[in-house]
């Protein structure tokens, strides 16, 4: 598979307009229609993957699907898709980990790595349980994540900046 410099930089865009709605930036374009657009790139291509896009092809790739909430049912196929990926050493394994929290939580499950936080009045807290806590950390290690005391002091952070605003 050879590099697709325009599809890369097609995916860099749509994660730059992304960020920038997240940040209360108007956009183009809708969470939704870039949502619909991962998807018509995963129908030709499969995956993102380095080979195709780059790290960070792959990268907006996952965060474009991180972000689409509101079709559970294309979360749930990125992460096939993303997990055979890694398996292939072809997409990040801590996207991976993300991607697999968030759709366990919109499940309404426990999460496996503890990457879904929410800002509560005693600080951040994980959206759902954390599976097996014990062994959080050895998960995390694996999938290239920080420890996740050092994770909940970046939330912390996160948290008290958002409380400010």
């Amino acid at each position: 598979m050879r590099f697709d410099k325009a599809l890369h930089d097609e995916l860099v865009g749509m994660l730059e307009r992304d960020q920038a709605e997240l940040n209360g930036v108007p956009q183009t374009d809708t969470a939704e229609q870039r949502t619909a657009r991962l998807k018509e790139i995963i129908e030709k291509h499969g995956w993102p993957t380095f080979d195709l896009v780059g790290k960070d092809g792959e990268n907006a790739a996952w965060a474009i699907a991180q972000h689409s909430d509101l079709d559970l049912a294309f979360q749930q196929q990125a992460l096939e898709l993303l997990r055979a990926a890694v398996a292939r050493g072809q997409a990040s394994p801590g996207n991976l980990a993300y991607l697999e929290d968030r759709v366990a939580v919109a499940k309404g499950e426990p999460q496996t790595y503890g990457t879904q936080m929410r800002c509560g009045p005693d600080g951040p807290a994980p959206t759902t349980p954390i599976r097996d806590e014990a062994g959080v950390d050895k998960r995390r290690a694996a999938a290239g994540l920080d420890p996740l005391a050092e994770y909940r002091t970046e939330m912390t952070r996160i948290c008290a900046e958002d409380e400010s605003q």
